[in-house]
């Protein structure tokens, strides 16, 4: 109609140019300031208003304009060439006295009402394109959200799904429109969310945690009832999200609160313990050294040995109550296991057999391995005296839950647990071995599970009793991005440590320059390339690498700044960036910088 040329028919074009092109062709006439007419014609369309419009063109030609603002901003105007609609109309006009004035008014009438019923089809068609476009974009998003979103209605069938479910609950159906509940989620889901759905229909909104046995995973599920304008409920909203991960840091983060607390209430005692422990040995051992009547010299050696006994009992409650750190690193749990067996065999009697088993676990995973094979050893000692002076079996298990956990199992043929064992067997000091056992040795194994973000279960076989001990599972192959080669900064004062670091990081595939002081390293700052700086804390000089990290951070480098240090976990210079304790291995490192370099 108007001759565009195509960069001004096409999706992005301006409408100000559109208008240029137009004024300066003589769409419009004779146009004395054609750059103020465009400006006009633009805050006429910023502030536009419905209209329907007739106007005579340059070239003689008629036209109609019919605009509609849309309600999400922007319009829609429809250009009409009617110039044989107007011809007929002077043709109508010339015979008008062959025809009544009312006729002819009718005419133009339904002429005109005629042209806008087409304009305005025409806006409602680019409407409803535009509606099916918003509702096409929020159906994508809703099914590329890590969660499920659903609706139910009264029958507890499934009016809405965005096709989620499967990643909160696995193995179960993609497609559950039309499903009832009980059917799409499964026996064990179905029973837990009930009370709350039941609450639900009846108009009350609630969130809940609830633990899925046979996916290993925790789920948070979120109701919402749908009501009408008169307050009755016609469904229910489900918004259902897996929390695993979160739970499991929640248990962490929880059990060294436990910690922390443990230690301020056992640390002043145990010192003040441990001074009187010093002077009883002491004494008992002057006391040693006379001549002593035989019944006195045994008495001294029992005060003796249940003095030592004494100060062994005061470390497992400072291994237990004081600050530790989990350090993972990758490992083969076949492997662990078989390491943990040969261990094992030299304290068991020649009767009593261990048998080790793993299923699905073939690929490394990330943990912290000397305090879980701590915990496999010390169930195994614990089955092996449940069994006692009998023989006996032993089965320690792992095997991976859903791709989520890692179940360690402990199996013995002993008595198994008694009522009150398993009410108090995880309770520090707890022990049914009297005066042989300090109570402490499930409480660790509890305390490792607990500080790595999972649990311990007791129980009974019908042939003994079951210990097993979930972890994460967490696998430790690296992506593409973590495994890059990187230019490191390492700063380091002590060269023999910074020549050991050194080598790992170019075994891991890393090129590394080096800086003895803070100093030196914030002079190496701007180097071009540097994606890391792996920093100790103590460093010699005038700066520490937890100011070091301050300064690169205000000077612009956009590096991620780790740090590596022996002082203990709750050392405040260690807060503020990832810390990797002294001393590690070349897996630690490897594992650190995977988890916590950059993406």
């Amino acid at each position: 109609m108007f001759g565009l040329p195509t960069r001004l028919v096409t999706r992005g074009a301006r409408f100000d140019d559109t208008i240029r092109f137009l004024v300066e062709r003589g769409e419009y006439g004779v146009v004395d300031d054609h750059e103020a007419f465009v400006r006009d014609k633009v805050d006429q369309a910023l502030a536009f208003e419905p209209h329907y419009v007739e106007r005579e063109r340059a070239n003689g030609r008629m036209i109609s304009v019919e605009g509609s603002p849309l309600a999400q901003g922007g319009w829609v105007t429809v250009y009409t060439d009617i110039t044989g609609i107007k011809r007929q109309e002077q043709l109508l006009r010339s015979r008008s006295e062959e025809l009544s004035d009312q006729v002819l008014a009718h005419a133009e009438e339904l002429s005109q009402t005629n042209r806008a019923l087409a304009a305005t089809n025409a806006t409602l068609e680019e409407t409803k394109r535009q509606l099916t476009e918003m509702e096409s974009r929020a159906r994508v998003t809703a099914e590329m959200m890590p969660a499920h979103i659903a609706r139910l209605d009264r029958d507890w069938r499934y009016a809405y799904s965005n096709r989620q479910l499967a990643a909160i609950l696995p193995d179960s159906p993609r497609n559950i429109v039309g499903l009832h509940a009980r059917d799409a989620l499964g026996d064990e889901a179905f029973e837990r969310i009930t009370p709350s759905l039941e609450r639900a229909f009846a108009g009350e909104a609630s969130v809940f945690e609830f633990a899925h046995e046979g996916s290993g995973r925790r789920i948070r599920v979120a109701f919402t009832p749908d009501t009408d304008d008169a307050g009755a409920v016609r469904g229910v909203y489900i918004l259902s999200t897996d929390v695993t991960e979160e739970a499991q840091a929640r248990a962490a983060l929880a059990q060294t609160r436990k910690r922390e607390l443990a230690t301020q209430l056992t640390s002043g005692l145990a010192h003040d313990f441990s001074n009187l422990l010093t002077i009883i040995l002491g004494l008992q051992g002057r006391l040693g050294q006379m001549d002593l009547p035989p019944e006195a010299a045994r008495l001294v050696e029992a005060t003796t040995a249940a003095s030592r006994r004494g100060g062994t009992l005061l470390d497992r409650i400072g291994a237990l109550s004081g600050v530790r750190e989990v350090r993972p690193e990758p490992v083969n749990v076949a492997q662990l296991l078989s390491e943990t067996e040969t261990l094992a065999r030299s304290t068991l009697p020649g009767d009593v057999s261990l048998t080790v088993e793993v299923a699905d676990l073939d690929s490394p995973v990330l943990l912290d391995v000397g305090a879980t094979q701590d915990a496999l050893l010390n169930l195994v000692l614990n089955a092996k005296d449940a069994i006692g002076a009998e023989a006996g079996e032993i089965t320690l298990t792992a095997r991976a839950v859903s791709r989520t956990w890692i179940d360690f199992e402990v199996q013995d043929t002993g008595t198994g647990f008694s009522d009150e064992a398993l009410d108090h067997a995880l309770d520090a000091f707890f022990t049914t071995k009297g005066a042989q056992g300090s109570g402490l040795g499930l409480a660790m194994v509890y305390d490792h599970a607990k500080l790595s973000g999972g649990h311990v279960r007791v129980g009974n076989t019908d042939r003994g009793a079951r210990v097993t001990m979930r972890l994460p599972l967490k696998p430790a192959e690296m992506d593409d991005a973590a495994a890059r080669s990187l230019l490191v900064l390492l700063v380091e004062d002590q060269d023999d440590i910074r020549t050991e670091v050194r080598e790992m990081l170019i075994a891991l595939g890393h090129q590394v320059i080096e800086a003895g002081s803070g100093e030196e390293a914030r002079a190496l700052a701007g180097v071009e390339g540097i994606g890391l700086v792996l920093s100790d804390i103590m460093l010699g000089g005038g700066l520490t690498g937890d100011q070091l990290a301050v300064a690169f951070d205000e000077a612009g480098l956009e590096a991620p700044v780790l740090l590596m240090s022996s002082l203990p976990p709750d050392d405040p210079r260690r807060a503020g960036a990832p810390v990797l304790g002294k001393p590690f291995t070349q897996a630690q490192l490897a594992a650190f910088l995977a988890t916590e370099g950059p993406a």
